[in-house]
C-alpha cells in the first residue's frame, strides 16, 4: 500500500536555504498550483512528489547526510571521489556501457558531494523511465569502481587541484576557510589534497558507499510525469537493496574564529579577491527570517544593498561586492566577498566595514525594510523555472526540516519580520571588528595580521 499526503502549494510563496543553499537559479514564470504529495513505498521509502504531467519529464533530486565533512583524516577528498566515480559503470555494464546507456536512452545522471551531504540527480523522459530508475539503482547498490575509471577521476581531481591552486576565488575560500574553522572538518578542502587523493584505493570508495548510502537517512523530491501510484514501486525497485541504516557518524559544532584577522596571501595579479564573513545563524535560529531580511538590505539585495550601491555604485571600486549567509548544519557564517583592484582594495574593505557598523547600529529605515520584505516576497516564485529546481527545493525543505507545509508559510515568516527583529538582530550578530577578511592579491595600503608570501 503506497500512502500519500498532499498539500496545496502556489508557485511564488516560499523560499528554502541558500546553499543548498547556491544550487538553483531562475527566470520568471506564471503563478502556478499544484501539490507536494508525501509518498511512502510499500517497503516504507518516503519521497515528496509534485506531479507535472504538462511534459513528458520526471526529475530526481535525493541525498543523504555525511559529506565530505565525514571523510577520513588523510583521505580528504573521497566524498567527492565517489561522487564521480558512481556513474561510471555499475552491475555488469563498465563505464562505457554505463554512459552509452545512458547517452542512448537520454537520461542524465550525475551525483555530487558537499560538507554536510552527499547525493544526485536524475532526470529522463517518461518513455525511459524504468531504464533511468533501473540505471540509477545500480549505479547506488552496485557501483563497480573498476581500476580504469578510478585512476581518469583521480586524474581528474588531481588537476583541478593544481588549477585551484592558481586561482585566487579558490585560494581565498580556502584561506578563510582554515582561518575560521581552524582544524574542524569545515577547513578543509571537499577536493582534497594530491596526497590524500593519491592514498584512496577502491576499498575506501566501496567503504564510503557501504557507510554513508542507507534507506533510512535518504530524502528524495521527485518532479515531474509519475503519479504517486508508480513512484512508490519505483522507490522499492531503486532504493530498497540499499542497507536500512546508515554507520553513525558526528561531526563537532564549529565555533568560528572571530577576532578581525587580516590576511594578505600574496599573488601577482592586478586584481585582489576578497573574502570576508564572521560567525552567523543556524536555519532554525528564530532570528533566521530577520536574519535573511537585514542581509538583504546589507549585501544581498544585488542592486538595491548597501554594499552595493556605497562601495559600487557611488564609488565605482570594486566590480562585484555581496554577502550572504551560510548555515552549514554544525557551523554558521555570515559571509561576503568582493572583487576590485589592488589600488581599490584598502578603501573597499573600509566601506565594507563601515556598512556593517551601519547595520549595527540600527539605521535601517521601516521604508528599506519594507522594500525588503516586498523584493524577497516577490521575487521567490521565480526560482522555480523547471522541474529539477522544484526537485531541489523538495529535498532542501526535507534536509532542513522544515515541513511539508513550509512553502506555504515562508512568506508569512518573511512579513512578520519587524524593524524591531532587524535592528536587534543586527545587534546581536553583526561586528565590523569580528570581520575575518582574506585578501589574494597585492592589495595597497592595506595593514595586515598575517601575510602569506607568494601564496605559500
Amino acid at each position: 500500500m503506497i500512502s500519500i499526503l498532499k498539500l496545496k502549494y502556489t508557485r511564488g510563496s516560499g523560499n528554502f536555504l541558500m546553499s543548498l543553499l547556491l544550487m538553483m537559479g531562475a527566470a520568471a514564470t506564471p503563478a502556478k498550483a499544484f501539490d507536494i504529495q508525501q509518498v511512502i513505498s510499500p517497503d516504507g521509502i518516503e519521497a515528496w512528489l509534485v506531479e507535472d504531467h504538462s511534459l513528458p519529464i520526471v526529475s530526481v533530486r535525493f541525498l543523504f547526510p555525511g559529506g565530505a565533512a565525514t571523510d577520513p583524516v588523510g583521505k580528504e577528498g573521497l566524498a567527492n571521489m565517489v561522487s564521480g566515480l558512481l556513474d561510471e559503470g555499475a552491475g555488469d555494464l563498465d563505464s562505457l556501457a554505463f554512459q552509452t546507456r545512458l547517452a542512448d536512452q537520454s537520461i542524465s545522471l550525475s551525483f555530487d558531494a558537499t560538507l554536510d551531504f552527499f547525493g544526485g540527480r536524475m532526470k529522463t523522459l517518461t518513455s525511459n523511465r524504468d531504464e533511468a530508475f533501473n540505471l540509477l539503482r545500480l549505479a547506488v547498490t552496485r557501483p563497480r569502481f573498476d581500476s580504469q575509471p578510478i585512476e581518469r577521476i583521480q586524474a581528474q581531481v588531481l588537476a583541478g587541484i593544481a588549477a585551484s591552486a592558481n586561482d585566487p576565488n579558490r585560494i581565498a575560500q580556502k584561506t578563510f576557510r582554515e582561518a575560521v574553522f581552524g582544524d574542524h572538518p569545515y577547513s578543509r578542502s571537499m577536493k582534497g589534497t594530491p596526497e590524500a587523493i593519491q592514498m584512496i584505493t577502491e576499498a575506501d570508495l566501496r567503504g564510503f558507499v557501504d557507510r554513508r548510502l542507507a534507506r533510512s537517512d535518504l530524502i528524495i523530491g521527485v518532479v515531474g510525469d509519475v503519479t504517486a501510484a508508480e513512484l512508490g514501486p519505483l522507490l522499492d525497485a531503486t532504493f530498497g537493496g540499499l542497507p536500512e541504516r546508515a554507520e553513525p557518524f558526528t561531526i563537532p559544532r564549529a565555533e568560528p574564529d572571530s577576532e578581525g584577522e587580516v590576511i594578505i596571501v600574496e599573488r601577482n595579479i592586478p586584481q585582489s579577491r576578497i573574502v570576508f564573513g564572521h560567525r552567523g545563524l543556524y536555519r532554525d535560529d528564530p532570528d533566521y527570517y530577520a536574519a535573511i531580511v537585514l542581509n538583504h538590505l546589507l549585501g544581498g539585495g544585488s542592486f538595491t544593498s548597501w554594499l552595493y550601491n556605497e562601495v559600487r555604485e557611488k564609488r565605482g571600486l570594486a566590480y562585484s561586492v555581496l554577502s550572504y549567509l551560510l548555515p552549514l548544519q554544525n557551523g554558521a557564517l555570515w559571509m561576503g566577498h568582493a572583487g576590485t583592484e589592488n589600488v581599490a582594495v584598502s578603501k573597499s574593505v573600509e566601506l565594507i566595514r563601515e556598512q556593517w557598523a551601519r547595520a549595527q547600529e540600527s539605521a535601517i529605515s521601516q521604508e528599506e525594510l519594507d522594500g525588503a520584505k516586498a523584493n524577497l516576497i516577490g521575487s521567490f516564485g521565480l526560482r522555480f523555472d523547471n522541474t529539477m529546481a522544484i526537485a531541489g527545493t523538495l529535498v532542501a525543505v526535507q534536509f532542513r526540516d522544515l515541513g511539508i507545509d513550509f512553502l506555504n508559510r515562508r512568506n508569512n515568516l518573511i512579513e512578520a519580520v519587524t524593524l524591531e527583529d532587524v535592528q536587534r538582530i543586527a545587534r546581536k550578530i553583526l561586528d565590523p571588528t569580528a570581520l575575518t577578511v582574506v585578501v589574494v592579491g597585492n592589495p595597497e595600503g592595506l595593514l595586515a595580521t598575517t601575510v602569506i608570501a607568494n601564496g605559500g
